[in-house]
């Protein structure tokens, strides 16, 4: 990845970081989608620079870079396009040559930890076309765990659905891979920390 741009969220009285990450990343992964290819693979990763993972919770933070290759794949992606209705709401630089010195590499994956015992259950039953009831005893003694990975509230455009994207850091030696998802993440692909 040799190239980045940098989206820092501006809160304000009405609208705080989370109201806030939930906007703006409709819309990067609207966007995202746009320049993904037949495979549903997207050259664009993403990170979270001020990311923090703690014992009892983790945030994301207030910024997000965009990485490429080249610099024609985010002039591509067009940024401002997809961000102009929340420009009160973001700082957006310019494209930017990524570091020479770079701290490491870094992997943001989606991660969906399985926490709701009654959600799992309306799953089963519906994909193996038994009763909720019959389903929830499966997940009777399913243990409540806490889960600290940040995450992102979405809305399913498709199914009108609200889900939550938890988006999980992990630390790299080595630069791999070059493909992401529509949201910009990847479980094999690295990018740059600086």
């Amino acid at each position: 990845m040799n190239y980045y741009l940098e989206i820092t969220l501006i809160e304000n009285s009405d609208h705080n970081l989370f109201g806030l990450w939930s906007k703006i990343f409709q819309q990067i992964h609207l966007g995202l989608v746009e320049i993904q290819d037949d495979q549903g693979h997207v050259m664009v990763g993403i990170s979270f620079p001020d990311y923090v993972t703690g014992e009892k919770y983790s945030v994301l933070g207030g910024k997000l870079r965009m990485f490429a290759q080249d610099e024609a794949t985010l002039i591509q992606f067009n940024a401002g396009k997809w961000l102009s209705r929340l420009s009160d709401y973001v700082h957006c630089t310019s494209i930017r040559p990524v570091p020479e010195k770079l701290t490491g590499y870094n992997i943001y994956q989606r991660d969906q930890p399985k926490t709701n015992r009654e959600r799992l259950a309306r799953r089963y039953a519906k994909r193996h076309n038994v009763d909720y009831e019959t389903a929830l005893v499966l997940y009777s003694e399913m243990v409540h765990k806490n889960i600290t990975t940040p995450f992102i509230r979405l809305k399913s455009l498709s199914g009108n659905q609200e889900f939550c994207l938890w988006i999980k850091k992990t630390i790299v030696a080595e630069p791999l891979g070059t493909t992401f998802s529509s949201y910009g993440l990847s479980s094999a692909s690295t990018v740059p920390d600086f």
